[in-house]
């Protein structure tokens, strides 16, 4: 049996055949080949559609159908892993009313900081243990304020992934996690949070049918398999926001395991069996994959949404000709330190770690006489390290202090100088994995449908590539207390 995995990213959609019985990857790919357009049609708005994201994850079957490495017949069961904190509003006939206000659009804030202060600082932190801040229920809240004539056309409101498991199955549910992530859920009931759709006027019509993350989700229509080569009526049997699918990918499930992740946004995700906040909402706590209301597990995110765009950004200005290896090669010829470069990577909307600012991004002292491209790269990649640190001082601040973090070897973790910056500033060791996050919710689907017993035996195949420990000879203290310095001036 053959399980396909889908991670609906913010640059593409990227997919995944697993074997079952051996959880080894078959095949994988992306698409589009070039990264996916994010609308922006006022400063501090971030757009994607919806249906461009179902286009691509049609586009990458075939295109991964084409391989011949495997018969798409014999796939069993589907798994999504998508973009958290979106929304995604459709009619009564299913129709998409507007493209999805994204995870990094900044649009809701003062509507989320509105919501905090009428429902009570207290009462959101400890049942919702969030600010509404910019997340889904505040996205809504903006659609209904200022696009009323589309409100009302609203039947259900989902995030990504239920949007995708809709065009699948022509079923909409969602989950008690991605719920949590759209600050709609009372832990301390557990149930939909009457505050919040109190505050905001909603009608709970508009939730989905909830299930467990781990159930069928509908099965695929004939209409959407037969183009495919799929099967009709293949289940969709797990959905999650893809930092939990990322922290399953690493088999992080229980109280006390931490994953990190540095796409284009970075990521701390530690687990936790206890119903807690950070007072400030500089970190968040959602429910994790296997939470259950008898079994409290939660997952308590750090996000910093300046992280491999700002890398990008360095190479579209000033790295064109070269590829991100070739990069890399050069920022290592910098020393730790950059001698003196500091860039603050805060430029993709406002930044939850900072009490929801947007400082933008900067790049501090540059000696016109000294520093070149490689310092420049450097610093890029030390800066989001930084950030890091930053935040998960944070997080230890709330109790949680890794002893070890599990990363999957992709992305800014290619990088050996991040990696040793990360490993470094932090102080704590980088154990690194094969797989990503289609893999993950590949793995999750076989959960999901039961094919393994449970997840030790999903992940019993699972093998660590290497550690990276930190070093005794390399001290990045002195050259992150300046960098510190410089974002306290910009934080005011």
């Amino acid at each position: 049996m053959l399980l396909l995995g889908i991670d609906i990213g913010t640059s593409s959609v990227k997919i995944s055949v697993v074997d079952a019985q051996t959880q080894k990857c078959i095949a994988s790919t992306h698409y589009p080949e070039t990264e996916a357009t994010i609308l922006s049609p006022e400063p501090g708005w971030a757009e994607q559609s919806p249906n461009m994201w179902w286009e691509y994850t049609q586009q990458a079957i075939t295109k991964l159908n084409a391989t011949k490495k495997y018969n798409p017949k014999d796939i069993g069961a589907i798994g999504i892993a998508y973009q958290m904190h979106g929304l995604v509003i459709v009619d009564k006939d299913q129709k998409v009313l507007r493209d999805s206000i994204i995870w990094c659009d900044s649009r809701a804030v003062e509507i989320g900081d509105k919501a905090f202060k009428a429902i009570g600082k207290s009462v959101a932190l400890s049942s919702l243990l969030n600010s509404p801040g910019n997340f889904t229920a505040s996205k809504l809240a903006w659609v209904k304020e200022n696009e009323p004539f589309l409100y009302d056309k609203t039947y259900k409101l989902m995030l990504p992934g239920d949007f995708i498991a809709m065009k699948f199955t022509g079923e909409i549910t969602t989950s008690v996690s991605s719920l949590s992530e759209g600050i709609f859920w009372d832990f301390q009931k557990d149930e939909l949070s009457d505050p919040v759709f109190n505050y905001f006027g909603f009608s709970k019509s508009l939730v989905p049918d909830i299930k467990p993350v781990f159930s069928e989700h509908g099965t695929v229509s004939y209409a959407v398999a037969e183009p495919l080569g799929l099967k009709a009526g293949i289940p969709v049997t797990y959905k999650a926001g893809d930092q939990p699918n990322n922290a399953l990918s690493l088999n992080v499930f229980e109280p006390g395991e931490v994953a990190a992740t540095a796409g284009t946004s970075g990521v701390i995700y530690g687990v936790t069996d206890q119903v807690s906040y950070d007072p400030q909402s500089r970190v968040n706590t959602f429910a994790h994959v296997n939470y259950a209301s008898e079994k409290k597990r939660l997952g308590v995110l750090l996000c910093i949404n300046g992280t491999g765009i700002m890398n990008r950004w360095i190479k579209s200005v000033a790295g064109q000709h070269l590829t991100y290896e070739q990069m890399n090669e050069e920022a290592a010829k910098a020393k730790p330190g950059s001698r003196g470069l500091y860039v603050m990577p805060f430029g993709n909307g406002v930044e939850r770690m900072l009490e929801n600012k947007l400082i933008g991004a900067h790049i501090h002292t540059i000696d016109l006489n000294t520093h070149g491209p490689h310092e420049l790269f450097r610093a890029a990649q030390e800066g989001i390290a930084f950030s890091f640190r930053y935040g998960l001082d944070i997080m230890r601040d709330n109790g949680m202090s890794p002893k070890v973090i599990r990363a999957g070897y992709a992305n800014m973790f290619l990088s050996d100088v991040f990696t040793e910056a990360f490993v470094n500033v932090t102080g704590v060791p980088v154990e690194l994995y094969e797989g990503d996050g289609s893999v993950g919710a590949a793995v999750g689907a076989g959960l999901g449908a039961g094919v393994y017993a449970d997840q030790k035996d999903a992940f019993r195949n699972m093998k660590r590539l290497r550690v990276v420990e930190p070093s005794k000879n390399t001290d990045y203290e002195p050259h992150y207390e300046k960098w510190l310095g410089i974002l306290k001036s910009h934080l005011g």
